[in-house]
């Protein structure tokens, strides 16, 4: 992930619970445009560091650079305002609110006038038309797949220069998986950077250009996702396969 600007470093970083370590000494970067899978098993800490990332959790040491900003200690609001995003797992959307509420919720930091936000719904919904359909129905009443777009919509309506994305195909059709895929790519395409949690290895590579393996707190690998899928221990561990 080298030769371009970079947009997230993140050097030596642990945190956890009280006094339960869940990470330890990560460091890894991100720039400007990637695609990047972080794969993992259950437990592994990836929806910790995604937090840890976003603010919800302090760290314990090690530094978060975003854009060039420390942000290590940093409020989640102002984390927000900076651009890092965090759609969390279990979509935690807004129920009794219809979709385009849930949606103008994602956008309540921004200050760029009625005019600017139409036109990120609207964006949101040519990338996801059944949203549009369902734009003044209840979001708790949409399907999973559904409440995931709604969910990766409002955190596209903060107008996101890094989305994360926490489980992106748990419990979803494969049909809806393919959907979801094809989504990312066309952010990306629109110049939003993308670092996706998935446990589906085979999603993750699929998806993604680069890839980050956690495993027990730690990142045991990184590189492009077609090298990631010819390395003996993903072929070990994820797929099941022995080279």
């Amino acid at each position: 992930m080298s030769g371009a600007t970079r947009l997230l470093s993140v050097q030596g970083l642990g945190a956890g619970y009280g006094d339960i370590a869940v990470l330890n000494d990560i460091s890894f970067d991100i720039d400007v445009g990637d695609l990047v899978a972080l794969i993992g098993s259950n437990g592994a800490g990836k929806s910790t560091l995604l937090r840890t990332l976003s603010g919800v959790i302090k760290p314990s040491v090690g530094k978060v650079q975003f854009n060039g900003e420390e942000l290590c200690g940093v409020a989640p609001e102002h984390i927000v305002a900076a651009g890092l995003i965090h759609v969390p797992e279990g979509r935690r959307l807004f129920a009794g609110l219809s979709v385009v509420d849930n949606l103008l919720v994602g956008a309540y930091l921004r200050r760029d006038g009625k005019a600017a936000i139409r036109r990120s719904i609207d964006e949101v919904y040519s990338l996801f038309p059944r949203l549009a359909e369902r734009r003044h129905q209840d979001a708790a009443t949409l399907s999973g797949g559904e409440q995931q777009m709604c969910a990766i919509g409002r955190g596209l309506m903060a107008n996101p220069r890094l989305l994360l994305i926490d489980e992106l195909s748990l419990g979803l059709a494969p049909r809806v998986v393919d959907e979801l895929i094809a989504a990312m790519h066309r952010i990306n395409a629109r110049g939003t950077t993308l670092l996706v949690v998935e446990q589906d290895v085979e999603v993750a590579l699929s998806l993604a250009r680069h890839g980050l393996v956690l495993d027990q707190g730690s990142i045991r690998l990184s590189g492009e996702s077609s090298s990631l899928r010819q390395h003996p221990l993903i072929h070990a561990a994820y797929l099941g396969e022995v080279l």
